[in-house]
């Protein structure tokens, strides 16, 4: 955590705590524009939060005249001690502010269900995030952060976000500060929003390093009655850094030691979830478990993933490359044609879903804290089992047969036997098409499209549903593959072979 010295004089960043307070007193004053503190329970968000709430407490009753919201985003893949961390503090928070006649606001907000990552991952067949296909951040940090903003937006005209950004974090981040700061108005104390219309950006510990983060926390009470000692000692137990509250794109997201998704296979190893475990949180061990699961997929596609796209296409990526010899003189021209492949094959997603339920059980059978941690709710379990059914054909109902079988209990929704075609329905279409020469999956599918079109007046995209349900590539891998290399040798084109 670096070298915390004392610090009698309360400088943080070159300035007194006073003139901090002072000057978080006067923007506030200084129009009706709402705040929204960006808080994640870690050091800078509690920081940059406490600092605020002790300014605020100066002012009189009458002077404080809007609302501050303290927003927190909740990707639902937490890691269960940051979870259960961030619910303990802002209750507190909550109810402090009550007592105490402040205007704070707690908010959570959330990926909405079609957008959690295990719908995304389970049900839809992405794969594991990696640095060339992060598709979580987007949906679930994002979108929930800026929806709510955007609903502040709305509603007052302008919103001012209080950020625990700081300068000595990174480069990259002392260059975002700079960049964003209101050209017009150069002693501005807000910088424009790089993305958001109408939001303004406040860096209020933006001078702040490391060790006046951590002075200030340890040598300043919380004003909620929290115990910062308990914080440090987090920090330490994970040998993490702090997963901001990410509200576009250009914020960093979490970076190898970290508090944040215990799923993130961004990274080559989540340091903070392994050092919790080390330091003697054995309970979260499976959780590393699964993870790790997660992360060999993306060293092998052919085996884990399909080679048709979701929107059942097939896609090539063609890579030309010139052999010379004696280094200088050509030799000839090569092409290299690569399968790109798409989602998870089916059979892994059951299997992954199977062992994310065996995973919470685990976890939950060794939590120290007797509260049930969910890894994953049942609208998510409800809205995988909607897409495995439109998307894979699954009329054997795979959802329901593996929570039972896991969770040794009946599966809750009363709709889970009823409805749609069933398991005997597919093994007679399947023997009918075999004896036809027609592919199962592709007719299955066809009347999947023309079954979600009952009850409907008007059915005018049917037809063209069930035209590009023709039109996807129902031919095996091997068939694709042996009449891509032909069509390229038609052409003449020399090509060293199809990578797989």
């Amino acid at each position: 955590m670096g070298n915390i010295q004392s610090n009698l004089l309360n400088t943080f960043g070159g300035r007194t705590l006073e003139e901090y307070k002072e000057e978080i007193k006067s923007l506030y004053l200084h129009n009706k524009t709402p705040w929204v503190i960006g808080y994640s329970g870690g050091k800078d968000s509690t920081a940059t939060t406490q600092l605020v709430y002790s300014a605020l407490s100066e002012l009189s009753h009458d002077q404080l005249n809007k609302t501050v919201y303290i927003l927190s985003s909740d990707t639902k893949v937490e890691t269960p001690a940051i979870v259960n961390h961030i619910d303990i503090t802002l209750d507190m928070i909550q109810e402090s502010a009550k007592k105490d006649g402040l205007p704070f606001q707690c908010v959570k907000v959330e990926p909405n269900t079609a957008n959690t990552f295990w719908v995304n991952l389970l049900g839809r067949g992405y794969p594991a995030p990696s640095q060339q296909f992060r598709w979580c951040t987007d949906r679930m940090k994002i979108k929930p952060a800026n929806r709510f903003i955007s609903e502040q937006v709305s509603r007052y005209g302008e919103v001012i976000m209080v950020l625990g950004v700081r300068s000595d974090e990174s480069a990259s981040r002392a260059q975002t500060i700079e960049k964003n700061k209101d050209k017009y108005n150069p002693d501005s104390l807000l910088n424009r929003h790089n993305s958001l219309s109408g939001a303004f950006v406040y860096p209020v510990i933006k001078d702040f390093t490391t060790d006046d983060v951590w002075t200030f926390l340890l040598q300043n009470e919380s004003p909620w009655g929290f115990d910062n000692n308990s914080l440090l000692a987090l920090y330490r137990s994970a040998n993490a850094g702090e997963c901001p509250l990410v509200i576009d794109a250009s914020t960093n997201s979490c970076g190898n030691s970290r508090f944040g998704c215990w799923t993130c296979t961004v990274v080559t190893e989540d340091k903070a979830l392994t050092a919790m475990v080390e330091n003697g949180e054995d309970w979260l061990e499976p959780l590393l478990d699964f993870r790790d699961t997660l992360a060999k997929t993306q060293k092998n596609k052919e085996k884990y993933r399909s080679h048709k796209r979701r929107n059942g296409r097939v896609d090539w990526k063609t890579t030309k490359t010139v052999k010379t010899k004696d280094g200088m003189q050509r030799e000839k021209e090569s092409t290299s044609v690569e399968m790109s492949y798409g989602p998870y094959k089916f059979e892994y997603l059951k299997k992954f879903f199977k062992e994310l339920l065996i995973t919470e059980k685990k976890v939950n059978e060794e939590n120290p804290t007797q509260e049930y941690f969910e890894l994953i709710s049942l609208p998510e379990i409800e809205e995988i089992r909607k897409l495995w059914k439109s998307e894979q054909q699954d009329w054997e109902d795979s959802v329901v047969k593996i929570y039972e079988e896991v969770m040794a209990k009946p599966y809750p929704l009363s709709n889970a036997k009823g409805g749609g075609f069933t398991g005997s329905d597919y093994a007679l279409l399947d023997e009918i098409c075999a004896e036809e020469g027609i592919e199962t999956n592709m007719v299955a599918k066809l009347l999947e499209t023309a079954r979600s079109y009952d009850g409907l007046k008007r059915r005018t995209k049917a037809l063209h549903s069930l035209e590009n349900v023709i039109k996807e590539e129902w031919r095996t891998k091997e068939e694709i593959l042996k009449a891509r290399k032909e069509k390229l040798e038609r052409r003449g084109v020399s090509f060293e072979g199809v990578q797989q």
